[in-house]
């Protein structure tokens, strides 16, 4: 019984997991006859995997902050998958998409079209340094597919260094240098030559460092790894992680600072964090450092089409005789007009300077509530990404799984829908339109939802 417990355990690192008891139990008491029916259906026709099918629940609706489902029930979405940055349904990008498809609703190959220049040329004039040149894909995961080739063929090398318990993508070379069990437990040979180092995580630090003492040993495995190996063609890695685990100050420069003493690339995965999430465009922007390549998606197509870029270097161009994407949907003229109309109402509706306002009155509720609750070991915040980590106890330190799954049902039961990363971090991640109203009505929720599963741990 341990051993299975164990082995669910390592499989929480993406999110919730759909097997457990207490989605069961949540089903049982909140699902009607008719929204079960649908469930019923959408698990027969559709292969079933860990994270989504069989589902939770079935929406009607979603607009802003809101999903509706079909008993006509509204959740305030912290979660998102991370798409939702300019809000759900949002009315400027729709206006977009719908004049683009009266015009040109898609560009056959070898052919480019005026949504998909303006759009790489934006991406050029935000990106810092010298990141001015662009390749779109259908998804985040193809993109990092793209940046490992383009690495391999600038370098002559194929060898990697990414993180454990990191997430590129679900394709076999994005779990390669991935490090979740979820996606990498029993697939069989992965991509050869993908090393992994720990992750920077000041708070479960496995080199003992102090939070206001770091040393950057995280930093230097990275260094000895990549003098060891001698031939890595590139650092790939997430900037921030999507568990809201901030690296420490310095990290980036001297992983930028190695990268460049041993010809290897630096490629930062901001999938999930571009586009204003953390109250800058671009996470890296916030460590004052230049990757080579810059991997963006999720919210890019303004959570209606399905975007993803990559922005690199422009002496990185340098493979015009091969096929480093050619997706079919590559230059998707209604996705660009998406796109572009997403990024206006970052830039002329301020929602970055409103995700590090509501990001720093977030921060300083969740320490209010880590003062009241001895189950919060953690919080953190960079702009509107955020977390709460749940323990057992703060000295151990060890991960309050059960109860951090049980907060996360009794907050859908009272409207707030999030993300649990790791098993036991609340992750947190609004819309970047967020009003301070909402933001209050969803942290009483969820500081009412701890207290709930503490008053329970105690009468037990």
């Amino acid at each position: 019984m341990q051993s299975k417990k164990r082995d669910i355990d390592s499989f929480r690192s993406e999110g919730d997991i759909n097997i457990s008891p207490r989605r069961k139990a949540w089903i049982k008491e909140h699902i009607d006859a008719e929204t079960q029916r649908w469930l019923d259906l959408d698990a027969k026709y559709f292969l079933h995997q860990s994270l989504s099918t069989p589902c939770l629940n079935v929406l009607s609706h979603c607009e802003g902050i809101n999903l509706e489902d079909l008993q006509g029930r509204n959740f305030m979405d912290f979660h998102g998958n991370n798409v939702h940055q300019v809000g759900f349904a949002n009315r400027r990008v729709i206006k977009a998409v719908k004049k683009q498809m009266e015009e040109l609703v898609f560009c056959t190959r070898r052919y480019t079209n005026i949504p998909a220049i303006k759009l790489a040329k934006k991406l050029a004039q935000l990106a810092p340094g010298k990141l001015n040149k662009v390749l779109f894909a259908p998804a985040g995961t193809s993109a990092v597919g793209i940046a490992l080739k383009l690495a391999r063929m600038a370098t002559g090398r194929y060898k990697t260094i990414s993180m454990w318990d990191s997430f590129h993508g679900a394709s076999l070379d994005a779990i390669s240098v991935g490090g979740e069990a979820i996606f990498r437990k029993d697939i069989g040979p992965l991509l050869p030559g993908t090393e992994h180092v720990p992750p920077p995580d000041c708070y479960r630090c496995l080199w003992g460092c102090e939070k206001d003492n770091c040393t950057l040993k995280c930093a230097d495995y990275v260094e000895y790894v990549l003098a060891k190996e001698g031939d890595v063609s590139a650092v790939i890695a997430e900037t921030v992680r999507s568990n809201s685990i901030i690296p420490p100050g310095g990290f980036w420069q001297k992983i930028r600072a190695a990268c460049d003493k041993h010809g290897t690339l630096l490629i930062l995965d901001e999938i999930p964090q571009c586009l204003g999430r953390t109250g800058k465009m671009f996470a890296c922007q916030h460590f004052d450092v230049v990757p080579d390549m810059l991997v963006i998606g999720k919210g890019f197509g303004g959570g209606i089409f399905p975007l993803a870029a990559l922005i690199a270097r422009e002496d990185l161009d340098i493979a015009p005789d091969h096929a480093l994407g050619h997706y079919t949907h590559e230059k998707n003229p209604v996705a660009c007009a998406a796109a572009i109309a997403t990024i206006q109402c970052l830039e002329e509706e301020n929602l970055l300077e409103n995700a590090e306002k509501m990001g720093s009155y977030a921060l300083s509720r969740m320490q209010e509530m880590m003062h009241q609750h001895k189950m919060v070991g953690a919080v953190r915040c960079l702009g509107l990404l955020m977390g709460i980590e749940l323990v057992k106890d703060r000295k151990t330190k060890e991960p309050a799984v059960e109860e951090a799954e049980q907060v996360m049902y009794n907050a859908l039961g009272k409207g707030l829908s999030f993300k649990l990363t790791m098993g036991n971090i609340i992750t947190l991640t609004p819309p970047l339109t967020i009003t301070e109203e909402e933001m209050d009505k969803a942290l009483d929720i969820l500081d009412k939802c701890i207290e709930e599963v503490e008053k329970l741990e105690r009468n037990d």
